[in-house]
């Protein structure tokens, strides 16, 4: 018997009460390029690898915190729903399940919603928390996204989307996909209301959710190297037998073939999404915001202006083109 680990550390870790102020490993490896990165420095970069640039996952609430001003924000709860409503089981009972992934991530479900102000405006937020499940769609996702496009809709707020998933949950069967209409009725409430809807593709973004409200944004935009897909590449060689160009259903591909319309560093999404809503709500955007903002950013303000004025000449009433 290993006296040390079986005897001394469980009788420290009791008297701590099983806290750590430390994780396990100090160490996080780099996936892209293999180098090792201390764990404080990488968490101080919003988990992106220093100098690779490496997007690897951060957990949803760090991601609010880094989002919202002064990492203020308010859960919005969501509405409970049936659980485990087949009685499904593989080789676990699916509320075994479900147990063992409210302990590990702290969340009910796989989606979290989130009020906020972003450069001083009212913003919502849905979230996806990948470690729940691998961020699947079952009916408390699809009633997390729900709640967060209403409440956006009803507090005229803008409506932002962080997503990861795996896609449907298998263990849901038809009610997992009823979500997908579901949620495009909401996206279409949202859209009634004149109110802007921002989607930021994470890795792996994949199945169900892609096919549904992950591509009903008003603009999308994508974090470097994530996975955007229905069906992964794996799946797509076998079936045609044909090997996949490099990068195929990566952000930067999907980017240059018109599916995603800006892929931002992670570093950078607040301020662009800052940028845009002020754009889309055609409002006045911090002096800070202005002064940084992306060329690619300005130069749709103008074309949007430009368009609006092209608009108004159309529509003018014949009275006012003979006064002129």
């Amino acid at each position: 018997m290993n006296w040390i680990n079986n005897v001394v550390r469980p009788k420290i870790r009791s008297i701590l009460g099983n806290r750590r102020e430390t994780p396990e490993n100090l160490w996080v490896k780099d996936p892209e390029s293999g180098e090792m990165v201390f764990y404080r420095d990488i968490e101080a970069n919003q988990w992106v690898v220093p100098n690779s640039g490496h997007h690897m996952k951060i957990k949803p609430t760090e991601r609010l915190k880094h989002f919202f001003d002064g990492g203020e924000f308010e859960m919005v709860p969501v509405p409970p729903v049936p659980q485990d409503p087949l009685k499904f089981r593989d080789s676990k009972r699916y509320s075994d399940r479900l147990k063992e992934s409210r302990s590990k991530t702290g969340t009910e479900d796989s989606v979290l919603v989130a009020l906020g102000k972003l450069y001083g405006r009212d913003t919502t937020v849905a979230i996806h928390e990948y470690e729940f499940m691998g961020g699947s769609l079952g009916m408390a996702a699809g009633q997390g996204i729900i709640t967060g496009l209403e409440t956006a809709a009803k507090r005229r707020t803008p409506f932002v989307l962080f997503v990861a998933s795996g896609g449907a949950r298998m263990q849901e069967g038809i009610l997992s996909l009823m979500q997908m209409p579901r949620t495009t009725v909401a996206v279409l409430r949202l859209r009634e209301a004149g109110l802007p809807f921002f989607v930021v593709f994470t890795n792996p973004t994949t199945g169900g959710v892609t096919a549904s409200y992950a591509m009903l944004g008003d603009v999308h935009l994508a974090e470097p190297g994530a996975l955007i897909c229905f069906a992964g590449p794996r799946v797509i060689e076998q079936t045609i037998r044909e090997k996949l160009p490099p990068g195929f259903q990566r952000s930067e591909y999907l980017y240059e073939h018109g599916m995603v319309d800006m892929v931002v560093h992670r570093h950078n999404l607040r301020s662009t999404i800052g940028s845009l809503a002020a754009i889309l709500t055609k409002t006045e955007a911090p002096a800070e915001l202005t002064a940084t903002a992306p060329a690619r950013i300005t130069s749709m303000r103008e074309t949007i202006v430009a368009a609006e004025s092209d608009d108004d000449l159309v529509t003018a009433p014949p009275e006012a083109a003979h006064a002129e």
